[in-house]
């Protein structure tokens, strides 16, 4: 028999039943009896026909996803490159006004230009580097995507950009630093908590494939650590609030004020955090 799942509304009770309509997991309290199988609360009682198409219209930039927002992150991403490595000295050497006035610095930062602790999360120091970060974004960005939803994904995905680059700052305050790996290592921590609420959006293989990377970054030479750990971290908090921290599925839990409240606080405690590193280098 296999493994049980968890109730996506009580993560502490274990079920072998799924929704009949959407396949989330739900226990005996939760389900509702179906004409074909069983039901969980949000669709018990779901509209039909001409009804349901348009309640399903209203809420598909939240809910319904086919990977729309990891394309165009993608194609973002590659455009910028293209970019750059114009202004720059071709396609393995970007550089150019917009990759200077992009660039994460420390100095630059604590002199104004905190638009940059998002920004540099759109650069990329040659070819492989953008290669590698947009092979990675499709293959964990689009099942991460899937499971969240738009909304949720993208305040994953930038929020957790942000905590990379405080943690790139904690680290290494004075050295150019550029790459979305703070923002995928955030996807790989919101992986890592959605598959510990059963949701195996990555097989399962989250918490390996967070290893052998971090393992990667303290091998290999011109890593961001702290840009790593960071994104990780900033993921992880994200989708703890998106789940109530443990009360409800980061996925399906209804976000609410607190939910927005509490994604704005991992982004500005990242932003207090970059703050206090890099105010002594102000001019």
């Amino acid at each position: 028999m296999s493994a049980p799942m968890r109730c996506y509304r009580h993560p502490d009770r274990e079920t072998y039943i799924s929704c009949s309509d959407c396949g989330r997991p739900i226990c005996t309290e939760c389900m509702t009896p179906a004409p074909v199988g069983q039901r969980c609360p949000e669709h018990s009682g779901q509209p039909q026909g001409v009804r349901r198409v348009a309640k399903g219209a209203r809420r598909n930039p939240f809910e319904g996803t086919t990977a729309l927002v990891t394309k165009g992150l993608i194609a973002l991403n590659v455009l910028i490159y293209v970019i750059t490595a114009v202004q720059g000295n071709g396609i393995n050497s970007p550089g150019g006004s917009l990759f200077a006035k992009w660039v994460l610095y420390g100095p630059a930062v604590a002199n104004g230009d905190w638009w940059r602790l998002i920004t540099s999360a759109f650069l990329h120091a040659n070819l492989i580097h953008i290669a590698f970060n947009m092979y990675f974004l499709w293959f964990v960005g689009s099942a991460v995507e899937s499971a969240l939803g738009r909304g949720r994904f993208i305040a994953v995905y930038l929020i957790s950009g942000l905590a990379g680059s405080a943690g790139a700052l904690v680290f290494t305050p004075t050295s150019p630093t550029v790459g979305a790996s703070g923002a995928l290592f955030g996807l790989l921590g919101a992986a890592l908590v959605l598959e510990r609420q059963r949701s195996y959006v990555l097989g399962g293989s989250a918490a390996a494939l967070i290893l052998i990377n971090l393992i990667l970054s303290f091998s290999l030479s011109n890593i961001s650590v702290g840009g790593h750990i960071g994104g990780l971290i900033g993921g992880i908090l994200c989708a703890l609030v998106l789940s109530r921290f443990g009360r409800g599925h980061a996925a399906y839990t209804s976000v609410g004020l607190w939910g927005v409240a509490g994604l704005c606080g991992v982004g500005l405690l990242s932003l207090a955090v970059a703050y206090l590193k890099v105010r002594g280098y102000a001019q």
